[in-house]
């Protein structure tokens, strides 16, 4: 287990990369493009439509073919992207770039977690979903430091070439350390037929919708933060880029500790009842750091505090709950991986596109989307585990 969550976890840092090592250099490609916040923002929600869009058609296709042939598919157009950023010359064909780069990225998103439900279910799979992330946990925690390290030393674009070299590495990795799967008397065809079908039962699976959402709300209170932090961090507060990388790393830790004991926690309470307390726990800080900001105690190290212990809580809850979600579909996985990511990424470009409008280089609105996204977690909790409870044994 530990061989493939190293590898699978290696495979699955591509794509946060692309964003964590991103954010520090957002003012930085401002102003080398001269260019305004809000087309660098752009950036990111083009991100957050390819990379949904595409995930729909990855996990499909592995399931008729396996997992490895869209993997070295993915990865070969994410490094042509990322060319192209690194040789952009404008905000719009860095944008351009960033979609093409996008489209390959989500690839590592969508196998690694098929995979997962090819080799385990239950309190097995949330294990390796874990320890998974304990190897993405580089990322958010590393990543923003070596993109500043990397800007001072060779600028923006440099990133672009150090992400191209991630993905030529991880190119060799599954050829040569990543085992295929899925066998060939399990796989589908893939037809638009086929796709309608299983869309269709998926879609209309009230547990797979609503514990998909759960992760969606979670997910989209990340991809707020994501949008706005570096500007928030930097703007209202003052920090440095390396300080910015430093306070998004700790509110990642939060994250990344919690999901350690995701599987311990399940194995011991339930899945079901876990992911209750822990969505509870992540609606109770939001709301409660949405009351502070409000009365005008929303100092740095308030947010940062409170963000960390919601984080946690959402550590907890996204590992267990995507394999709860998976767990009744293991005869179309690819579909399921890749139909719950997709509406996952919706969830997040709809909130930050929500927020966008209201974004004026303070906290408040980037604090008061993720207290709506506890509150939405909370309800379809409410009206979700219940069943996927009711399903579990014992």
């Amino acid at each position: 287990m530990l061989r493939s969550a190293v590898v699978l976890g290696l495979l699955a840092c591509v794509g946060p990369l692309s964003i964590d090592m991103y954010l520090p250099a957002l003012p930085a490609i401002a102003g080398g493009l001269g260019t305004s916040v809000g087309a660098v923002q752009m950036t990111l929600t083009v991100f957050f439509i390819s990379f949904g869009a595409s995930q729909l058609v990855y996990g499909p296709i592995a399931d008729q073919v396996g997992r490895k042939p869209p993997l070295y598919f993915g990865l070969a157009v994410f490094i042509l992207g990322s060319i192209g950023c690194a040789l952009a010359p404008s905000i719009e064909v860095l944008t351009a770039a960033r979609f093409v780069q996008d489209l390959g990225a989500a690839v590592v998103m969508v196998i690694p977690r098929a995979i997962i439900r090819d080799l385990h279910t239950g309190v097995e799979a949330t294990r390796l979903m874990a320890l998974i992330m304990l190897v993405i946990s580089v990322s958010p925690m590393l990543a923003p430091l070596a993109g500043s390290g990397i800007i001072l030393v060779a600028g923006w674009r440099a990133i672009f070439v150090l992400l191209c070299v991630a993905a030529i590495c991880s190119l060799f990795l599954t050829g040569f350390l990543l085992p295929e799967t899925l066998k060939p008397e399990n796989r589908l065809a893939f037809n638009a037929g086929s796709f309608l079908r299983g869309t269709g039962i998926l879609l209309r699976d009230p547990e797979f919708m609503g514990l998909t959402f759960i992760v969606g709300f979670g997910m989209a209170s990340f991809f707020v933060f994501i949008a706005s932090a570096s500007f928030v961090y930097t703007g209202q507060f003052g920090l440095s880029p390396t300080e910015f990388s430093l306070a998004f790393a700790f509110n990642a830790i939060g994250f990344f500790s919690a999901s350690q004991a995701a599987a311990s926690l399940d194995a011991r309470i339930g899945m079901a009842k876990m992911v209750s307390l822990a969505v509870a726990g992540f609606c109770f800080f939001s709301l409660l750091l949405f009351g502070l900001t409000l009365a005008g105690y929303g100092s740095l190290f308030v947010i940062i505090g409170f963000l960390f212990a919601g984080n946690a809580c959402l550590g907890l809850v996204i590992p267990t709950t995507m394999v709860m979600a998976l767990d009744p579909h293991g005869d179309m996985a690819g579909l399921a991986s890749s139909l719950g990511g997709t509406l996952q990424i919706v969830a997040g470009g709809a909130m930050i596109a929500a927020v966008s409008p209201f974004f004026d280089g303070t906290a408040s609105p980037m604090i008061t989307a993720i207290a709506l996204c506890g509150v939405g977690a909370l309800i379809l909790s409410r009206l979700t585990v219940v069943r996927a409870e009711a399903r579990q044994p014992g």
